[in-house]
């Protein structure tokens, strides 16, 4: 391969012929972080690539040529400052709502002043985390070192992409040479979105936030309780409060605009609009029947002026009495309009009074412990949205040119399968609680794609707690590839599900004398939502836009084998693992793999993975298996992921630790030794 010269030869194995069946280089001259289709969107997120180069014999005799890819991102801190700042900004709003409430009881007035100033404090500290993250100028990496650090605990642990470009063998004869496409293979790997600074004394998320509704509904913590499904109500009228005030508003100016201009059409067109909107508040209604009333008689009036004016042969006449019913429509109009508005201000503000009354009550229940558990959750999906922002990016790079993907993509959206190695033992018992609610909450999550305006392409966070949107900016020759709906703002939905397999000595440990029920529930409920993204997308998605999956019986077939593993009782059953990850680059989603650290076991997990590729999709020949995986684990991008982390070149096991594993997620000889974190 052309590319092997550019650097030096690190590592040769020979087969029983002598030959030479395997190489490994590093690229000292990479062609980029996107090779030869580098382009500003990747480069503004993918930093500091390191390449290597292989050459591996196929079962036909012929080579494969792979090229192994890892980098950092730039979204390991952009995501976190611009959700904290979100956080901030929706915060200091309620603050300020709470203190609009005006006069209160004396109870409930002490009651807000104590929520003001927890808010107040929290506030103050995400403040402070901001400040802090702003001095990380350019930075794009949070070492595993770092997993404790108080003003790192918003940022992503060890965020990668893991890349394998493969060049197939070309088809060669006297008359031919034909070359077969290249294939690319990415998964994201990131240590567990956990809060590890916050600790795990008490367990994680998923456990904290059980106990304290459990508590909250046996107590009531002395105060009214309202269920979460009445609060997150009372938080979307809110929102669409806010959203409905300024379009109705808009939509009175322009009827008196068009009342001004003496445009029937127009108006009617105006009031249609307006009608159309929110109805459901009486009073405003009422002022609305009053207006739709008034509209009426001027038309009709209108139209016997209309009759009139053709009876008549007098053009000044006829100006005279268009002039007089034009300023007559405005005059008798503009009173309504400003009734209608009055009354919207009024119903605005009792709403607002309401509703925000009601988040009081929420907000008191069990302070401080429920701000502590929204900074812990805030922490958690911090972590997690900037290794999904990471991935969508670069799977829309990586599809662009798919029409299937695309279509996929605004018609259904994309499958994000996460595979986690952590164990159901000690301490990481918390991580994957943590883990399980900081995935789950990515639903709330919608993209948006927009055209750059700039060369400023990181992406833009919109939103709040409730909803967030991500606005991913393409340069202009690439947003014109994009189907229309996507063009015109649709947003984007994406579908989280997490399966988890515990491979370590502690996991032997919890099967042996603890529980793995955390486990087997979260691989159960979220195998049911990967059925629901299945359903939706044989639904939704024509037999013809299935590029890279021709058979449904296959993937039916898988999904019952996915099923079937995960209802069995075998101990470090990593066969979910696998067909898992299979489903999941069959359907076009985006692959992430986890454990503590992403640094020793998320190396022993990817680099299997891509020997697995090799071997079933492109021909590796079997009695080179074993050789490419210890190759890759010796020579390749994973042993420098350690370097990077640890400033050593050892994966963090010993040898009593390695008989726990199973046998193909074992580093070989020479490679581990050092004990870390």
């Amino acid at each position: 391969m052309g590319e092997i010269e550019e650097g030096e030869v690190d590592h040769i194995t020979t087969d029983v012929q002598g030959q030479k069946c395997a190489l490994v280089c590093e690229c000292t001259a990479p062609e980029g972080i996107s090779g030869k289709d580098s382009l500003p969107l990747l480069n503004a997120v993918l930093k500091n690539p390191i390449c290597k180069l292989y050459r591996f014999p196929t079962s036909d005799n012929k080579w494969l040529h792979i090229r192994e890819q890892m980098s950092d991102s730039t979204l390991s801190f952009h995501v976190p400052k611009e959700l904290i700042n979100l956080n901030i900004k929706e915060d200091m709003r309620r603050n300020q709502d709470l203190k609009e409430l005006g006069e209160l009881a004396p109870h409930w007035d002490n009651m807000r002043k104590n929520v003001i100033a927890h808010c107040e404090q929290m506030l103050n500290m995400y403040q402070d985390t901001l400040a802090d993250l702003g001095k990380h100028t350019g930075s794009s990496f949070k070492s595993s070192c770092s997993k404790g650090e108080k003003t790192l605990e918003f940022v992503p642990i060890n965020l990668h992409l893991q890349r394998m470009h493969v060049h197939s063998p070309r088809l060669k004869g006297k008359y031919l040479s034909i070359p077969i496409p290249d294939a690319l293979y990415d998964v994201i790997t990131v240590g567990a979105p956990a809060a590890h600074y916050q600790g795990f004394k008490n367990g994680g998320l998923r456990k904290l936030l059980s106990k304290f509704e459990a508590e909250r509904r046996n107590t009531g913590y002395q105060c009214i309780y309202y269920s979460p499904e009445n609060t997150a109500k009372a938080k979307e009228v809110l929102s669409n409060i806010n959203h409905l005030q300024p379009l109705i508003s808009s939509h009175a100016d322009q009827l008196l605009n068009s009342a001004s201009q003496h445009s029937p059409d127009s108006l009617k067109n105006s009031l249609k609009m307006l009608s159309e909107k929110d109805r459901v508040w009486t009073n405003v209604g009422k002022s609305l029947n009053c207006i739709i009333a008034m509209v009426d008689r001027l038309l009709e009036k209108d139209n016997s002026s209309s009759s009139i004016k053709e009876s008549e042969n007098d053009p000044s006449s006829a100006d005279r009495m268009v002039s007089h019913t034009s300023g007559d429509w405005y005059e008798q109009l503009y009173p309504l309009i400003i009734t209608l508005k009055d009354c919207m201000g009024e119903v605005v503000t009792k709403a607002k009074q309401s509703m925000t009354f009601v988040l009081l009550q929420e907000l008191a229940c069990g302070l401080p412990q429920r701000l502590m558990l929204t900074l812990r959750r805030d922490i958690v999906f911090s972590q997690a949205l900037a290794g999904l922002v990471c991935g969508f990016i670069i799977k829309l790079h990586t599809s662009l040119r798919d029409q299937g993907f695309l279509q996929q993509l605004h018609t259904v959206g994309l499958i994000v399968q996460y595979e986690g190695l952590l164990s159901t033992y000690s301490e990481e018992i918390g991580m994957l609680e943590d883990m399980a609610v900081g995935i789950s909450d990515l639903q709330k999550v919608t993209f948006k794609i927009i055209e750059a305006k700039s060369n400023d392409f990181l992406p833009v966070i919109t939103g709040r707690r409730e909803h967030y949107v991500i606005e991913v900016k393409l340069p202009a020759k690439m947003f014109e590839l994009l189907p229309q709906e996507i063009k015109e703002g649709k947003q984007l939905h994406v579908y989280p599900v997490l399966f988890n397999v515990g491979i370590n000595e502690q996991q032997t440990l919890a099967e042996r004398f603890g529980d793995t029920t955390l486990q087997e529930s979260v691989n159960q409920e979220n195998f049911e939502l990967l059925k629901e993204y299945y359903k939706l997308f044989t639904e939704k998605m024509p037999p013809d836009c299935l590029p890279h999956f021709q058979e449904q019986n296959d993937l039916k077939g898988l999904l019952e084998n996915l099923h079937q593993n995960i209802q069995a009782k075998k101990r470090k059953n990593v066969e979910i693992m696998w067909v898992a990850a299979t489903i999941c680059r069959k359907l076009n989603g985006i692959r992430f793999t986890c454990c503590k650290s992403a640094k020793d076991r998320t190396s022993m997990s990817v680099t299997l993975e891509q020997c697995s590729i090799l071997r079933d999709e492109h021909q590796l020949h079997k009695d080179f298996f074993i050789r490419a995986l210890d190759c890759m684990r010796r020579e390749g991008c994973r042993i420098e992921n350690v370097l990077k982390n640890i400033k050593c070149r050892k994966y963090a096991f010993n040898m009593i630790q390695l008989m726990a594993f199973p046998k193909y997620y074992r580093p070989p000889e020479g490679t581990y030794g050092k004990t870390d974190t």
